[in-house]
């Protein structure tokens, strides 16, 4: 089953939009941060930066992550609706946050650079996309499991009798 879609332009919405605080951009991805081998490592300054603080390209820490393809519908939203947008991410046991005109002035600024990921679709093509990964150094904390979380089997079958 299909979740519900409410338009931007539903009278509902936009009113509802009017009282917005905050607009959330969420992605998820089932890592522990914790066991991530480089987390709690310091940033330090980095020759490919300029000097700027970072960590070497191969490090594996939480990122809160913006694809370069909904950078300019991203700012172009915010700055239409003047409702900052928060990028989350919601790890296993974990979840950080960042400000998306702080992201935007790391990456101006040349602190986080764009990298390419190969993502694949469900049907199985592949496509390579700009990403930029922000150390949760940058991050402000979002939320940290109480317990530890217990997943369940389960799977999503789309209307098409794809499994997911």
């Amino acid at each position: 089953r299909e979740l519900p879609f409410t338009p931007e332009e539903d009278k509902q919405m936009e009113e509802l939009l009017t009282r917005a605080v905050i607009a959330v951009e969420c992605e998820n991805s089932l890592w522990q941060p914790k066991l991530m081998p480089d987390y709690g490592k310091p940033l330090r300054p980095m020759r490919r930066l300029g000097g700027k603080l970072g960590l070497s390209k191969g490090s594996v820490v939480p990122t809160v992550i913006i694809k370069e393809e909904d950078r300019i519908p991203l700012r172009k939203w915010r700055q239409q609706r003047n409702v900052a947008i928060h990028i989350w991410h919601v790890f296993f046991d974990m979840a950080f946050g960042i400000d998306l005109d702080f992201a935007e002035t790391l990456i101006s600024d040349g602190r986080i650079e764009c990298t390419e990921q190969t993502f694949q679709a469900p049907g199985g093509a592949t496509t390579k996309k700009g990403i930029y990964k922000i150390y949760y150094h940058y991050a402000y904390p979002l939320a940290m499991a109480q317990e530890e979380p217990t997943l369940t089997a389960d799977c999503i079958k789309d209307k098409n009798g794809h499994i997911l």
